[in-house]
């Protein structure tokens, strides 16, 4: 007689997926997507950011080409601490002195920076400071010297969450025109 001899079958391997993988794989899938978003808002904010810098430097140098052209108000000292002027320096029949340029200069300027800032042209939050500064340490103008110095000061969104967060940015200009 003959022994049979039972063989054992080799298991099946499994193919695919199970149901756990999956999840797993979709988790993970879910919070490189988390980071990713995350990275695209702070890339936004700081470009945001940047750009109020640039848009600062622009409006700093357009200044100090008005004061070039302007030489005999320079020296005159018309543009150091300058005030809102209301004679219209472009349209006027009659000609305008070096101090009435540069008080119009003046007003023509800040209110094109802070509407270039995202304000409107009397918003006290972008604030536009010209004085002859002969110190570099102190953000105070002490009138001496011939270097003037161009303060441009704004509020930025420091949390992208909130409108609540602000926090005042500033940009220096030193120039002797």
């Amino acid at each position: 007689m003959q022994a049979f001899q039972y063989r054992r079958s080799a298991p099946r391997r499994h193919r695919g997926m199970t149901l756990v993988e999956i999840l797993i794989a979709v988790i993970i899938f879910a919070i490189g997507l988390l980071g990713v978003a995350g990275l695209q808002v702070a890339g936004l904010r700081y470009t945001k950011g940047s750009q109020g810098r640039v848009v600062a430097a622009l409006h700093a140098e357009n200044l100090v080409d008005r004061m070039r052209a302007n030489t005999i108000g320079v020296d005159a000292g018309d543009y150091n601490n300058p005030t809102a002027g209301t004679e219209n320096c472009v349209l006027s029949t009659n000609s305008c002195t070096p101090a009435q340029l540069a008080s119009w200069d003046y007003t023509q300027w800040l209110a094109g920076l802070r509407t270039a800032l995202g304000a409107n042209s009397t918003d006290t939050n972008v604030t536009g400071t010209v004085c002859i500064d002969n110190t570099t340490t102190t953000a105070a103008c002490d009138n001496a010297g011939s270097v003037y110095k161009i303060l441009i000061t704004w509020q930025e969104r420091t949390d992208v969450n909130s409108g609540a967060d602000l926090a005042t940015q500033s940009f220096i200009l030193r120039v002797t025109p």
